[in-house]
């Protein structure tokens, strides 16, 4: 009986771009099967290129998740730009992410064009949020995105509706993502589901929290950085310190609340995170600080890791 040869291993790196709010965070914690970026509805949620893992026996897929391409407004918003343009430079497969409860906007030809002029890599069209649309919807959808390959100036590698709250079409979403990257080995260790360091990972949980509890008033002013994580004697718990940042004075009162109420729920639902995502016990310290108008500034940029 003739044995098969083994399927040659493949590892590489794909981009998920798009719009904010295209669904690519959500679609990241779906494919690595574990939450490493934070969710929000509100545009420059993502700050910085978030490399999630999947390790599979034929392949090990890299997934940058990139923030929300858009016409930036302050320092910060032209820097979000830039990290999604220096990471596509760098990555062998491009997941470009369109709503499908969301018409073809300007928005959308713009970033094929951009993707036409900085990136030879193959694009795969990823119609999301197909549980929000109906069938007719979604294949108008679908007939809408082949409408940008012109932008793009070249045809998508794929094109796939997919639902990362539904679980739909991940599955089969990932495969043809490792079918297409590079024969090559593991880039990262078995077991390994993000680079993202535990510092990263409470600082992006904390701010979660903020922008779920302030959404409506304070969305892009909150910046957050962890100054201590102090092991404390004779206890598994860890005592985390960390400045939530805002960038007015009038803005502090906002994120702290009545008698403080804003910011304890803030904190008992970052901890729950915490707890749950890096199986620690912490106890959460959190104090507000004004850094005026820091997403103009780039020492004050610079100063919070951004």
């Amino acid at each position: 009986m003739t044995a098969h040869p083994t399927p040659p291993h493949r590892s590489g790196f794909i981009s998920f771009v798009g719009r904010p709010n295209a669904g690519k965070s959500t679609l990241t914690n779906a494919l690595v099967g574990e939450k490493i970026a934070i969710i929000s509805d509100k545009p420059q949620t993502t700050r910085r290129a978030i490399r999630g893992i999947v390790n599979r026996d034929d392949a090990q897929i890299v997934i940058v998740d990139t923030p929300g391409v858009h016409r930036p407004r302050t320092l910060l918003g032209e820097r979000l730009n830039d990290v999604v343009t220096h990471t596509l430079a760098e990555v062998d497969l491009i997941g470009f992410c369109l709503p499908a409860n969301e018409k073809i906007g300007p928005g959308d030809r713009y970033i094929a064009r951009s993707l036409r002029d900085s990136t030879k890599a193959p694009v795969i069209a990823i119609v999301t949020k197909t549980d929000l649309g109906k069938p007719k919807q979604i294949a108008e959808a679908l007939l809408r995105v082949q409408t940008l390959q012109e932008d793009l100036g070249r045809e998508f590698a794929e094109i796939i509706p997919v639902s990362a709250a539904a679980d739909f079409q991940v599955d089969t979403l990932c495969s043809i993502i490792a079918g297409r990257l590079p024969e090559g080995p593991k880039l990262f260790l078995d077991g390994e589901r993000t680079d993202e360091s535990q510092q990263s990972l409470i600082e992006e949980f904390i701010r979660e929290a903020a922008l779920e509890e302030a959404r409506e008033e304070l969305p892009h002013s909150i910046a957050v950085s962890v100054s201590e994580m102090l092991p404390r004697d004779d206890s598994d718990v860890i005592d985390v310190h960390a400045t939530l940042y805002v960038e007015r004075s009038s803005q502090k009162p906002i994120l702290l609340g009545h008698r403080g109420s804003r910011i304890k729920h803030i904190g008992t639902t970052a901890r729950k995170q915490i707890e749950s995502r890096l199986n620690m016990r912490i106890y959460l310290h959190l104090h507000i600080s004004v850094l005026a108008e820091w997403q103009r500034d780039p020492k004050k940029i610079d100063r919070l890791g951004l």
